[in-house]
């Protein structure tokens, strides 16, 4: 049962999460941040993650708080649902194109979190949304999540196809390193015998 259920709860935001790592994709999202709940359902429609994410934030401040929050909380959620990795492939990696746009997101489920972000948008706004704040989900989830996340544009000027190719390349990647492997028989994919 590698599933997960956190509630997080600051002066800034309170957001409740659920996830089952062998879902279909199944996902309900409401974070009152409409772009971003377009990126978290296209994460969990191409993991195969199921996902329950509500998030009331100080959007009328903006919407940071929100979305570094839920990056948090999900790398939590993330963390919990693993456990202690036994049987997982361990690693994932996937080049993504959208149209005109080719990102690349490469990943270790390691415990060690570090983010390697190669990626500049070409504006400072997706509508409403700061592309900035891209980056700030991919941190806060890679940190809390215990995750080393390389992201990368390779190619690209269309925005909203940049972030939503870095969302679906995660999604990707993620699908692939928590899979079971079924060669490895319930040990932890490592010569240190923990992660």
């Amino acid at each position: 049962m590698r599933k997960a259920s956190l509630e997080r709860k600051t002066n800034e935001t309170a957001i409740s999460i659920t996830v089952d790592l062998d879902g279909t994709g199944k996902r309900t999202i409401e974070t009152g941040v409409g772009f971003f709940d377009h990126m978290l359902d296209q994460l969990a429609r191409h993991s195969l993650v199921d996902m329950t994410i509500t998030a009331k934030g100080d959007l009328h401040i903006d919407d940071h708080h929100t979305v570094e929050d839920v990056g948090i909380a999900l790398g939590m959620a993330f963390r919990e649902a693993l456990a202690e990795k036994k049987g997982i492939v361990r690693y994932g990696s996937c080049d993504l194109v959208m149209d005109g746009t080719k990102s690349s997101v490469a990943l270790d489920l390691s415990g060690r979190a570090f983010l390697v972000w190669r990626v500049a948008f070409t504006s400072p706004k997706i509508g409403d949304f700061d592309t900035e704040l891209v980056r700030e989900f991919f941190q806060a989830f890679a940190a809390n999540a215990g995750i080393t996340l390389h992201a990368e544009l390779v190619y690209g000027d269309n925005n909203h196809h940049i972030a939503e190719s870095l969302f679906k390349a995660l999604a990707r990647a993620l699908r692939q390193a928590v899979e079971i492997d079924p060669r490895m028989s319930g040990e932890i994919p490592s010569t240190k015998g923990a992660l």
